[in-house]
């Protein structure tokens, strides 16, 4: 829950604020004060003293009323509860509002508001009857997006208004919180393509154990371990007790390559061909985490997410579930890039075998298919979605109208199981097609690299 925040204003006794607080005469307040002021002065031509208390009283009620609510407004406290804080596009999540009378006093009615983005929906606004000394109300609202990406919630915004209705002031809490708007995540059915490693589970080999007996790596000793694991030469050597390490699996590598080149897609809109490729690598890699997999994800820039380690995969020491929110919060934002080509990319791929390579592109000229005809080189299996987005603009139904087809044989031809993917298509299907495609084909591996398996 976020933590409460009360209203900014100045200081008591703050002549500014005491101006604030008599500018927040409601219009009953200004009449009492206009009527006071009017009964006051007839009272003096006409030498009534009854018609001057009258007139006392009427001028002073507002004026009492503005010092108290002023005096008392710090004593309102408020916070914002997410639920989720991180939801998919077209999702719907729960604000929770919490407002706690921490005076002596009791409230008069309060109205609360909260501000939101546009694209989340109307602003809500509640009216609260009268809380008592010590109590608190709770209120709730739905906000929801198409559009994935990160908005702000906040500052919430009370009204107060005193018990006679006499005076009101609005003031704005300080906390502020985020809800993340992630793309949409497709359950990909588990299907593997030929040549996948076996023995240790889905698409997983263990390494061997390299190392011998002076080369062995120890840590110290943890409640559990089992004594015939102690390593004496450590231990004598650290003056504490040293155990040997496990062997250690090695989990299969997946990179998603993400093609983000504003020059590669064309409209916008959750419809469109660039928030399809989005939403398609956040599926492929949630479906890869939780089949084991190391996971990374590339753009065209040649920027990866997670950072882990020199080659930026999500090692088997990161829990899957902050991977997963880490890649899903950079999917989030994750915009059109200024580049126009995917040689940066390329120039990470290059670097050695990277497993599963899954491939997200846009439009693709004669020079960029070539580029991406390489990265297969640097890969065992190698799966490419490719989007022509004239095609995807004309809706669904529409006609290539490019040689999109010529650029998805280039990569068929260099050992890619390519893919054109046509408007609102379904990506498990597209998964399963990938597969059949890969097993009918049946590509033999670049030499010197080892094969990797799509779950």
């Amino acid at each position: 829950m976020a933590a409460p925040g009360r209203p900014a204003a100045p200081a008591e006794g703050d002549k500014g604020g005491l101006r604030t607080a008599l500018a927040g005469l409601t219009t009953r307040g200004r009449s009492f004060l206009a009527a006071g002021i009017a009964a006051a002065i007839c009272a003096y031509v006409l030498g009534q003293s009854d018609l001057l208390r009258v007139g006392l009283l009427l001028a002073v009620l507002p004026l009492v009323c503005a010092v108290v609510l002023f005096r008392t407004r710090y004593r309102v406290a408020g916070s914002r509860r997410l639920s989720p804080a991180r939801v998919p596009a077209g999702a719907e999540a729960r604000v929770h509002l919490r407002m706690d009378n921490v005076s002596r006093l009791p409230t008069g009615l309060l109205m609360l508001q909260d501000r939101v983005p546009y694209v989340l929906g109307p602003r809500p606004r509640f009216v609260l009857d009268r809380v008592e000394a010590g109590g608190r109300r709770e209120v709730s609202y739905r906000v929801r997006s198409d559009l994935r990406g990160r908005y702000p919630l906040g500052p919430l915004q009370l009204r107060l208004t005193d018990p006679f209705g006499m005076c009101e002031l609005t003031r704005s809490f300080s906390t502020y919180d985020t809800l993340t708007v992630i793309p949409r995540v497709e359950a990909l059915p588990p299907v593997r393509l030929t040549g996948e490693a076996k023995g240790y589970g889905d698409g997983r080999n263990r390494s061997p154990a390299l190392a011998g007996e002076d080369d062995v790596i120890p840590r110290g000793y943890r409640h559990g371990d089992d004594l015939r694991r102690v390593h004496w030469r450590s231990t004598a050597r650290y003056g504490e007790l040293m155990v040997r390490r496990e062997e250690q699996p090695q989990r299969a590598r997946c990179t998603v390559l993400l093609d983000t080149r504003g020059t590669g897609f064309r409209g916008a809109g959750p419809d469109s061909a660039f928030e399809w490729a989005v939403s398609g690598a956040a599926s492929a890699l949630v479906h890869m985490l939780e089949r084991g997999f190391s996971v990374r994800l590339l753009t065209d820039t040649g920027a990866y997410v997670p950072g882990e380690g020199s080659d930026g995969f999500a090692g088997a020491s990161q829990e899957s579930a902050d991977a997963a929110g880490l890649l899903m919060d950079t999917l989030a934002v994750i915009d059109h890039s200024d580049g126009a080509g995917l040689s940066r990319a390329y120039d990470v791929l290059r670097g050695g075998n990277e497993g599963l390579l899954v491939a997200f592109l846009g439009d693709l000229d004669e020079e960029q298919a070539a580029v991406v005809a390489k990265m297969r080189r640097r890969s065992g299996a190698a799966v490419a979605f490719v989007l022509d987005s004239a095609v995807w603009a004309q809706g669904p139904g529409g006609v290539p109208a490019g040689p999109g087809d010529v650029r998805v044989q280039m990569l068929r031809e260099a050992g890619w199981t390519a893919l054109t993917v046509p408007p609102g298509a379904s990506l498990p299907d597209l998964w399963r097609q990938a597969d059949h495609a890969r097993t009918s084909a049946g590509p033999a591996p670049a030499a010197g690299t080892t094969t990797g398996g799509l779950p």
